[in-house]
């Protein structure tokens, strides 16, 4: 088996008025923006409130050695079915043909001795692909797009490595951007298609503390976050010893399929077409990734501007009213044109009977809210927070039936993507649960906000316990740099303690926004 060695440099840029023992930012640690963007929000003054000074044992550079075996396929350790497995009209959607990335960090655990993770972690693969074989498959493409896993057992693909790099050696804060992310979880090259090409991907890096980072990239179609989880919880059983897996893993995919005949009853306008006439699809040069932490002290300013009347709205709602309309005031788009928040609203309880346990493909919506962006951004935080509400409201086991019947009818499209913005909320899937016999993860989740098929567009909302100890909500953004300033700013002045909030009739408040 070759090795593959190779070396990356990572540069976090530290303000210049900080020890360079310390990074620096506004609620979260200063990592992941350009060096132009450093540069300018660096150069304003901070609201005291806001400055969590984090010491980290990292230098300012952080230089490690990735040395990577070549890619495996791990196939299942008995032999299974040979045959074809159809997706849901759910799990085919344009929007879910990507390949998503996760990542797990590992502490330690003196418990396991000198037990080798990459070993424990292949063989528990092997083993739980007996009872997930569609896995081990790969995907084709039938009359009309239709999607089906052709299960031919030829396993999923696996890559053993080491780096020269503590825990530690990433700070206090295990949150995205990380540094050489690329390298942690490597993809060969031919391997990244949605068709005829291993579903999952499983890099296990060995680290010097003798922890580990498992990291995973998955064919989207295939399942979503729960669904996920619920994997790999499987394989951690299956390292830590049983024999089967304690959910037992259910396909019925034909329970999301279109109705015969196919009849849209519900109004699903995240699919609308529409024209991208002033080019405001993000650009994907010069982007900006920056994770920002939202806990008990910041949910709580932020729901000062919630009118009474909405006050029994979830974290969630607030959450991402705020950030849609902020995110909209930062990237200036024309008053006049229309914006969009989709949010990822599970519909497995929405179902009579609820979907059978165990089941793992994609039982989501993507609700939306439209606004034109001069209301959005000129009204009160209460505007935004309404239509998040009555957006996530809509999902329903009809809406559910409707969505499939779509799909059918129309070409199984993309969701819209012009001026669209999409949360979704990942705290309570139980990635930090997952559990291979050292503990629970250091961080588990996402490992990038902005993926999806088209970049830049998608927010994950994961759960972050902060050095205090304090339980709250870390979520990686991705802007172009200069939006990025507009959007930090724009969040700052939401968080002030002395905001001066302008009381409007209705007795709810709002901030005067920059546009």
């Amino acid at each position: 088996m070759g090795t593959h060695t190779h070396t990356h440099t990572h540069d976090i840029h530290t303000p210049p008025s900080i020890h360079p023992s310390m990074m620096v930012s506004t609620l979260s640690i200063y990592t992941g923006v350009s060096r132009e963007a450093a540069k300018t929000n660096n150069n304003k003054v901070r609201p005291k409130f806001l400055l969590k000074m984090v010491p980290t044992t990292s230098n300012s550079s952080l230089v490690f050695t990735v040395r990577r075996k070549t890619a495996e396929l791990v196939t299942p350790a008995k032999p299974t079915p040979h045959e074809y497995k159809l997706l849901s009209d759910i799990d085919d959607q344009e929007g879910l043909r990507f390949q998503i990335p996760v990542i797990q960090f590992y502490r330690y655990d003196s418990s396991m001795g000198d037990k080798d993770p990459v070993k424990v972690i292949r063989e528990a693969i092997a083993e739980t692909l007996v009872f997930y074989y569609p896995f081990a498959g790969r995907l084709r493409e039938g009359p009309d797009r239709k999607l089906m896993v052709d299960c031919t057992g030829e396993g999923v693909m696996f890559i053993e490595a080491d780096a020269d790099v503590t825990l530690d050696h990433f700070g206090d804060a295990l949150q995205p951007p990380f540094p050489c992310l690329e390298e942690l979880l490597f993809d060969p090259p031919g391997s990244t298609a949605v068709l005829n090409c291993p579903l999952l991907l499983i890099q296990v890096t060995r680290l010097r503390c003798n922890g580990f980072i498992f990291a995973l990239r998955l064919n989207h179609t295939m399942s979503d976050a729960p669904g996920l989880v619920q994997f790999m919880m499987a394989v951690g059983e299956m390292a830590r010893g049983a024999s089967s897996p304690s959910v037992q893993p259910v396909w019925k995919r034909d329970l999301l399929c279109a109705r015969d005949p196919p009849r849209v009853t519900c109004t699903h306008r995240e699919y609308d077409q529409v024209p991208d006439t002033n080019g405001t699809i993000i650009p994907l040069d010069d982007m900006a990734h920056r994770s920002f932490f939202f806990g008990p002290t910041e949910v709580s300013a932020l729901r000062k501007f919630v009118p009474p009347h909405l006050r029994n709205c979830s974290t969630f709602e607030v959450l991402t009213a705020c950030l849609w309309r902020c995110r909209t005031i930062a990237l200036q788009p024309d008053p006049e044109e229309e914006v969009r928040i989709l949010c990822i609203v599970s519909a497995r309880s929405k179902f009579n009977p609820p979907l059978p346990t165990g089941y793992y493909g994609n039982a989501f919506a993507f609700p939306v809210a439209i606004s034109t962006a001069g209301k959005l951004c000129q009204n009160p935080l209460g505007y935004a927070l309404k239509l998040v509400m009555k957006a996530k409201a809509d999902v329903t086991q009809e809406y559910m039936r409707s969505l499939a019947d779509l799909m059918v009818l129309k070409g199984r499209p993309h969701f819209t993507v012009v001026r669209t913005f999409l949360a979704s909320d990942v705290t309570r899937a139980g990635f930090d649960e997952v559990d291979f016999g050292w503990g629970k993860a250091a961080y588990g989740g996402p490992a990038k906000g902005g993926v999806g098929a088209i970049p830049g567009v998608a927010s994950f909302y994961i759960p972050f316990t902060n050095k205090k100890g304090e339980h709250g909500i870390v979520v990686p953004f991705c802007l172009p740099t200069q939006a990025m300033e507009r959007f930090v700013t724009e969040i700052e002045g939401m968080l002030k303690s002395d905001q001066q909030l302008i009381a409007t009739a209705n007795n709810s408040t709002f901030i005067t926004s920059s546009l």
